[in-house]
């Protein structure tokens, strides 16, 4: 299994955080703080769930502050309950949001490149990863 102690899993989590920033459009939330990848991905799941124990689990971790570390956290939970591909190509479903939250170098609005990211990440699904939460 992968621990945290692994230098690929941080090699992973800094090439997937860089993916999900790249060309992400500047916004802001209602007090000015600056939206990241995490408000993108919940958007993207609360459009297509109910609700997603990722992010009912993130959001209730008291220690996390911002939409980075948020994010962060949430990409660990994926990871250990095998629900990062899924979790990802929900909120990738809708072209038009994907074209509100990102510029067009994105590769997720690349059908090609979006495909080869999603096949990867299912991959992943055969791994084990044993993180602390």
């Amino acid at each position: 299994p992968v621990t945290d102690g692994s230098r690929e899993l941080h090699s992973l989590c800094a090439q997937l955080e860089f993916l999900l920033q790249f060309d992400l459009k500047e916004k802001r939330s209602f007090f000015g703080q600056r939206k990241d990848y995490w408000d993108f991905l919940c958007q993207g799941l609360a459009q297509r769930r109910q609700e997603h124990e990722g992010i009912r689990f993130v959001t209730s971790l008291d220690k996390l502050k911002t939409p980075v570390g948020r994010g962060r956290a949430f990409l660990r939970y994926c990871l250990v309950h095998r629900q990062l591909a899924e979790s990802l190509q929900l909120c990738l479903l809708d072209p038009e949001s994907l074209r509100e939250w990102y510029y067009t170098r994105s590769p997720f609005l690349s059908p090609r490149r979006r495909a080869e990211i999603l096949g990867s990440l299912y991959e992943l699904d055969g791994v084990t990863f044993h993180l602390a939460l």
